[in-house]
């Protein structure tokens, strides 16, 4: 019966001298590898299935919601349900315009008809794959309507974007686990069958040595806990400093999404020195008081809530800034006696890193949610960019700088000293210049 299994057929070719009562060891030992096999396979499918989604949520953080939402307009369209509109229910058109949208746009004219009406177009992103687009597309696929999830999972966001973010760590750790064993397993079916083989021949064979004294063994233990030490190890010493998703807890619970957002209060009021300073800084209590001075309680905004889902009284947060003010509503306000709200900062780089807000903001007018993510839209801040040097180079590699144009005066002014590359836009050398080709990739740039 073995004999008609092309496997056992096999094994019998190159050890002749078993016969099929001896091969019934090697019967169930291949059955139980086959079957480790099948369960590996609809392991992996099954977790890859469901982080789908949750990766391309972490993606489209990461890559998109600077300029789109998935339901209402911002720099660009809203994209819940795009796979319906113009050319995207073709997905190689999806990954020809996300991966080279100015060559895209030449042959589109509803990517043309999108540029017109917003004004821009969209910025490459040679880097994703196929893969990630399509865990991009299929989270802006599932993920539920406005009003569907309550409120109390915005604290789950950034537990959210954790787990995700190792899930790859945790498969790929498994697998590597499962496949060592298989090989181990292999190892000792060899050995097994060898032995039989020396026994119907009548081989003498010294006496086996114990695993944990087998020299073999033991070095694939000590080069696998290397691998796997050396990667998390590696992963971990990459990742320090680095906060992202971070969201701490304020001493005053403070909305951006109504100051910024509903009452349209402009960044640089509360940050301006991010304007003409390297810093960005956090407002004096009297910049809160020149509005709450006369804004005593909370009444007209939308229900605020904390990241456990708690209701946020906003007239009681209030009163926590008039402790600090040292004010009482109905008298004169002493600023002397203010005392400084000890805020937390969540923004932070490395000591080696040189970061100038002015630069940005004003030289290069980027916007504050380049980096920051949709800050109107937060009732609580966290970090949402990993602000890494590879996404910092990204960003300056892909970042179109705006020219002055001295015919019609459109354009920013400080790059009017880059006359070569004036010169060779105008002569159709260069389309367009980039961050990096006026010294943005310099390392003296940010490591002075």
């Amino acid at each position: 019966m073995l004999t008609s299994c092309p496997i056992f057929a096999a094994i019998q070719r190159n050890f002749p001298h078993l016969d099929e009562e001896s091969m019934i060891v090697s019967k169930t030992t291949a059955r139980n590898i086959l079957l480790l096999g099948i369960s590996l396979v609809f392991f992996y499918n099954n977790i890859n299935g469901q982080g789908a989604a949750a990766d391309g949520k972490q993606l489209f953080q990461q890559n998109c919601q600077t300029c789109h939402a998935l339901d209402k307009e911002l720099t660009g369209p809203p994209l819940r349900g795009f796979m319906s509109r113009g050319p995207w229910g073709e997905k190689q058109n999806i990954y020809d315009w996300v991966h080279n949208p100015a060559a895209f746009i030449q042959k589109d004219p509803y990517t043309q008809g999108l540029k017109a009406q917003y004004g821009v177009i969209m910025q490459a992103f040679p880097d994703l794959s196929n893969a990630q687009i399509d865990a991009i597309v299929e989270y802006v696929a599932s993920a539920p309507a406005p009003g569907a999830a309550p409120k109390d999972q915005q604290g789950d966001t950034a537990r959210a974007d954790a787990e995700s973010s190792n899930r790859n760590a945790v498969i790929f750790g498994v697998i590597s686990l499962i496949l060592a064993i298989v090989a181990l397993i292999l190892m000792q079916v060899n050995n097994n069958l060898k032995k039989l083989s020396d026994d119907r021949e009548g081989i003498l064979r010294p006496e086996q040595v114990p695993f944990w004294y087998n020299k073999v063994y033991i070095a694939l233990l000590a080069i696998l806990f290397f691998v796997v030490g050396g990667y998390f190890v590696g992963k971990g010493a990459i990742n320090l400093g680095r906060q992202q998703s971070y969201m701490p807890t304020q001493p005053i619970y403070y909305s951006h999404k109504v100051h910024a957002g509903i009452n349209q209060i402009s960044c640089l009021y509360c940050h301006g020195s991010a304007w003409e300073s390297k810093h960005a800084a956090i407002p004096s209590i009297n910049i809160c008081m020149n509005c709450h001075k006369s804004i005593s309680t909370y009444e007209k905004g939308p229900k605020l809530y904390n990241e456990d889902g708690k209701e946020i009284n906003g007239t009681a947060e209030i009163e926590k800034l008039y402790k600090f003010a040292g004010f009482t509503p109905g008298q004169p306000w002493d600023p002397a006696k203010a005392k400084p709200v000890e805020w937390v900062k969540i923004h932070n780089l490395p000591d080696h890193v040189y970061f100038n807000h002015a630069q940005h903001v004003n030289a290069g007018n980027v916007a504050c949610q380049t980096c920051h993510g949709n800050i109107q839209e937060m009732d609580v801040v966290e970090q949402k960019a990993e602000l890494s040097m590879s996404w910092c180079i990204n960003c300056h590699r892909e970042s179109k700088v705006n020219f002055y144009n001295g015919k019609d005066s459109t354009g920013n002014k400080f790059y009017s000293i880059y006359e070569k590359f004036h010169n060779d836009i105008k002569n159709g050398k260069m389309d367009s210049v980039t961050v990096k080709d006026i010294g943005g990739l310099e390392c003296q740039k940010c490591h002075y």
